[in-house]
């Protein structure tokens, strides 16, 4: 909840993360989606994904450390979760995705948790895939999304997109 002392009382912060480069998910393991930092990114104004982590830790190679993955909310708030996930064609029957609280289980006082978990049937050619989902958001719980899928063999997302929108709540 965002009953504490870092609510925001302004307008909106906003993260917005875009991975343009394929990442391999193995079948049936739910897997982070990482997205680089830097210029490569697509908005951090407010520091929420950051090569140093806020509890130490910094981050080396953003494309094998699921850390990558994280966004760190800068304050308490209702939070509006967005992704866009674009996946290769594969021989698949069902796509899997979900956003996860403390996915790493680094310690936050919110254990890791799972919501907007969806399990889809393959369409027609490239899966392409948007959802959003609202949650409290606290700085000391980092969020990211989760990709799966059940094709024989290690499948590709090839475009995805993840973002954190925090509004201020009344405490």
């Amino acid at each position: 909840m965002a009953t504490d002392s870092h609510v925001h009382t302004g307008g909106v912060l906003v993260c917005s993360l875009k991975r343009d480069t394929p990442q391999v998910i193995p079948p049936d393991t739910y897997t982070i989606l990482r997205f680089p930092f830097g210029t490569a990114e697509s908005y951090d104004q407010w520091r929420m994904h950051q090569v140093a982590q806020p509890d130490g830790y910094t981050i080396t190679d953003w494309d094998n450390d699921p850390r990558s993955g994280l966004i760190w909310p800068a304050w308490g708030g209702w939070g509006e979760l967005h992704a866009m996930i674009q996946w290769e064609s594969g021989d698949y029957t069902e796509l899997r995705d979900q956003f996860i609280r403390d996915p790493l289980s680094l310690g936050s006082p919110t254990p890791a948790d799972t919501t907007a978990t969806e399990h889809r049937p393959p369409s027609i050619g490239m899966q392409c895939w948007v959802k959003s989902h609202g949650i409290f958001v606290r700085p000391d719980t980092p969020l990211a999304v989760r990709a799966a899928h059940n094709a024989s063999t290690p499948r590709t997302v090839v475009l995805a997109e993840f973002k954190l929108v925090i509004h201020p709540a009344a405490v």
